[in-house]
């Protein structure tokens, strides 16, 4: 017994019609019974001609997934005309849509895959702040679209978890005295790299705060002003060498620093 043949056609990849095929085949036969042959991208008339055309001489069904109707009623007409057994996958669902929402489809093939596409990006970015936090490993800051540097308690690792939503790969540096930050740091452009900066007394209550909610005490070295004080001032020699841009992020929250960024990147056109 000749295998069954299916052209499967779209305008885009054909995933979804080739899925839907698929799983209406299993209810008849075995997958070495029957042959797939895909017709991706379809952008005229011609290849739907082509395909009908071919699809008779075999003896083939077609089933497809257009959004565009031109293509659709051409495809059903020509189909029919040369008695070949035609299946819209798409096309009643986005009719009935139309009817129920009272508006038109967008008619642009493929957007199901866009959106996949921003969401691993997404994802991406995400697993991409998770790794280099915190200056934990040196190789994302030339890997990274920004770098953020601060002292301790300066919103570094929110700032690079919301930027990341925003399908941008960031990495943050932590500027301590006692430790040279990464020398690669300094070979950065200078636009990729951001300091926040904050006030003395801010960073004090902040990290009285902070050592309150750890059971430790609020005298401690981490929250006095004269280490704070330190902190800072090597914070902003590192600038100086950078020549980067700063946020003073002493009265602001995470979101409006993080939209002060986007601006920058904007207003820029950085590359990233």
């Amino acid at each position: 017994m000749s295998k069954a043949i299916i052209y499967v056609v779209s305008d885009s990849v054909g995933e979804t019609a080739e899925f839907v095929i698929k799983a209406a085949l299993s209810q008849f036969m075995n997958e070495n019974e029957y042959e797939l042959y895909r017709i991706p991208y379809v952008e005229n008339i011609e290849v739907l001609r082509g395909a009908v055309y071919h699809a008779k001489q075999l003896g083939a069904m077609i089933g497809f997934t257009l959004v565009n109707p031109e293509f659709r009623g051409f495809l059903k007409k020509e189909a029919a005309e040369k008695n070949i057994e035609c299946v819209d996958i798409m096309g009643p669902m986005l009719e009935a849509m139309e009817r129920k929402f009272n508006t038109h489809a967008k008619e642009e093939p493929g957007l199901i895959h866009k959106l996949d596409e921003d969401y691993f990006r997404r994802v991406e970015a995400i697993e991409f702040a998770v790794r280099y936090d915190d200056g934990r490993d040196p190789r994302g800051i030339e890997q990274a679209d920004i770098v953020l540097i601060g002292v301790s308690r300066t919103s570094k690792t929110p700032l690079s978890q919301y930027l990341a939503h925003k399908k941008l790969k960031v990495a943050n540096v932590p500027i301590v005295p006692e430790v040279e930050p990464p020398a690669n740091l300094f070979k950065l452009p200078a636009h990729k790299c951001i300091g926040l900066k904050i006030s003395p007394e801010k960073l004090n209550g902040i990290r009285k705060e902070r050592l309150k909610s750890l059971g430790l005490d609020d005298k401690a070295s981490y929250a006095n002003m004269v280490r704070i004080k330190e902190e800072i001032e090597f914070f902003e020699r590192i600038i100086n060498q950078l020549n980067c841009p700063v946020i003073d992020v002493s009265n602001k929250a995470v979101e409006e620093t993080a939209n002060l960024i986007l601006q920058m990147i904007h207003q820029s056109s950085w590359n990233v």
